[in-house]
């Protein structure tokens, strides 16, 4: 990092369960993925906010998924940001990184002065995982609503996985003394454990929402409830600022609820793009498709919206044609 000193829990998501209470979790940390990720594209504010939400939902949830698998997250919207796109790759092996990427389409003359999720407007928020070759993906979708990203991911867990679940999230740009404005990012996610034999959701079938009160009775909707005003009362500076790490902080807020941690998954900003993958999306083309698709200086060129890389091609050497000939 150039920004100042990386501290040992940055970029980092640690899990951890509540044995007290039957909930797990994780604590996320991110400092130079979110750079990374941010750095790509002059996004205005309100969009610099919404990916700096995808991504933090992106690494917290995705640190779940297998190893080589991907999880991914998407927004499709009517709105001014019309897609938030994440991706989260697993790892390859036991103790390799984690790697997110992420990047936002948008349409700047329609943006306004309003909050972050205002931007968005009536559509859906999905979640997909890509189990690898051979594989069907999973996807599930709920609608853009509730407030936040955060709040749609709850309701896609409520809704889809019945799974009460709540995320507090804090997010924005540092300036702390003496070290180069950057943006760092922390957050919780805490889950309800969940049952061999789930109860009758109240509400299921009918077309409402669930929430986690419609998915908990008995002790189980008590230990949520106690849990989740424990988690009301951590501050911003403590799920971003340099001072607590990761472990403390579930310490401070949940220690008699025992809690007990698991290896913390690295993370790091990391994009899959390359010349080879791009002459494959171009090996579905005619030499009369190529040609359409050549620039005045008669070449073949296509930039990767998630980290700018550009690639310029001899139009010769592309398309389905090419290929045969073995050009």
């Amino acid at each position: 990092m150039t920004t100042g000193s990386q501290l040992a829990w940055d970029d980092t998501v640690l899990p951890f369960q509540l044995d007290a209470s039957d909930m797990r979790g994780r604590v996320a940390r991110l400092d130079g993925v979110l750079d990374g990720i941010l750095k790509q594209h002059d996004y205005p504010p309100q969009v610099e906010a919404l990916v700096a939400e995808m991504a933090l939902l992106t690494a917290l949830i995705g640190q779940t998924i297998k190893l080589r698998w991907k999880l991914s997250l998407q927004v499709q919207s009517k709105g001014p940001v019309r897609m938030i796109a994440t991706d989260y790759y697993g790892p390859e092996k036991e103790g390799d990184i984690a790697r997110i990427r992420a990047y936002a389409s948008y349409d700047a003359d329609r943006l306004t002065d309003g909050a972050p999720f205002e931007q968005v407007g009536e559509g859906y928020f999905a979640i997909m995982i890509d189990q690898g070759q051979g594989m069907t993906p999973y996807q599930g979708i709920t609608p853009l609503e509730g407030g936040s990203l955060a709040a749609c991911a709850e309701a896609y867990f409520a809704q889809s996985e019945q799974l009460p679940t709540r995320f507090q999230l804090s997010f924005g740009q540092s300036t702390e003394p003496g070290v180069a404005e950057h943006w760092r990012a922390g957050g919780i996610m805490l889950q309800h454990m969940p049952k061999a034999s789930p109860l009758m959701a109240k509400g299921e079938g009918s077309g409402q929402l669930l929430a986690a009160s419609d998915l908990l009775d008995g002790d189980a909707s008590e230990n949520w409830n106690r849990v989740n005003i424990l988690l009301n009362t951590v501050e911003e500076i403590e799920l971003i600022g340099p001072q607590l790490s990761p472990s403390d902080v579930l310490l401070r807020l949940f220690h008699e609820e025992t809690p007990r941690v698991f290896e913390t998954q690295q993370v790091r900003f990391g994009c899959t793009c390359s010349e080879d993958r791009v002459r494959q999306s171009l090996s579905i083309y005619s030499a009369r498709d190529i040609e359409k698709m050549t620039t005045d200086a008669g070449r073949v060129t296509a930039d990767c919206q998630f980290c700018g890389a550009h690639y310029d091609l001899d139009p010769k050497t592309v398309g389905f044609e090419a290929e045969k000939t073995g050009e």
